[in-house]
């Protein structure tokens, strides 16, 4: 065998072996994504029931301004979440209400019409999720009421792992500045209901409830809930 053709195979060789060793960033750009990699959330919202800025509405210091022309940042979740809170059973700290009223909540029907939104007594109210098992949570989306502009106090969302939120409990959401309702000092904002709802980051916490709290509005002492949504996977 010549020289030459000795040190082409090899050449060929190295070749092939540098080829292996490349790291996954030096693969081709048009490669399928990573199982791993995030993706938008796609969340389908309802019809605008109202248009303009709100007026008259006495709000606190730590109200979110309200621009109907500034969308809503996307969310980034993991690929392949679903909405797991139809599968949930659902209770509420309000005894009069029905257990067919509570089930709206997660029927899809976000419209603003009387129809669609459960009244919860005056106080401090929660309603409850018991998904029946350990899951991880990424991403709450909480329909109040948006047939009018309104602000909602003492927005809390919470987790736990028993249904009594003695065990584990932790907050994933609180705008109760003064801590009126008695969960702790919040530092979230509070915020105008609109058509798109209350996006909430639950960063994959690992919980098998969770409760939404909240005590009355800028238009009525009542609570009112429409729908709520709940992005999440079983927990490994």
């Amino acid at each position: 065998m010549t020289l030459s053709l000795l040190s082409g195979l090899t050449v060929a060789v190295l070749n092939l072996l540098l080829a292996s060793c490349l790291p996954a960033a030096d693969a081709p750009k048009d490669q399928p994504a990573a199982a791993g990699d995030l993706v938008p959330l796609v969340i389908k919202l309802p019809a605008p029931a109202f248009k303009g800025t709100p007026k008259d509405i006495v709000t606190n210091s730590y109200t979110e301004p309200y621009d109907p022309n500034k969308p809503r940042p996307l969310m980034m979740v993991p690929p392949g979440l679903k909405n797991i809170a139809p599968g949930s059973k659902i209770t509420c700290s309000d005894k009069n209400v029905p257990a067919d009223n509570l089930a709206k909540l997660t029927d899809g029907d976000k419209d603003a019409s009387d129809q669609s939104i459960i009244f919860l007594r005056k106080g401090t109210q929660w309603v409850q999720m018991d998904f029946g098992s350990p899951q991880e949570l990424f991403a709450l989306v909480i329909w109040h009421a948006h047939n009018m502009a309104k602000v909602y106090h003492n927005v809390i969302v919470q987790v736990a792992d028993d249904a009594d939120f003695i065990e584990n409990v932790r907050t994933i959401f609180n705008n109760d500045r003064d801590n009126t309702s008695g969960l702790g000092v919040g530092t979230d904002r509070e915020y105008f209901e609109t058509y798109e709802g209350k996006l909430i980051n639950a960063k994959g916490v690992k919980a098998r409830y969770i409760r939404f709290y909240s005590k009355g509005s800028t238009e009525s002492a009542l609570n009112e809930y429409t729908e709520l949504e709940v992005y999440g996977r079983p927990a490994k």
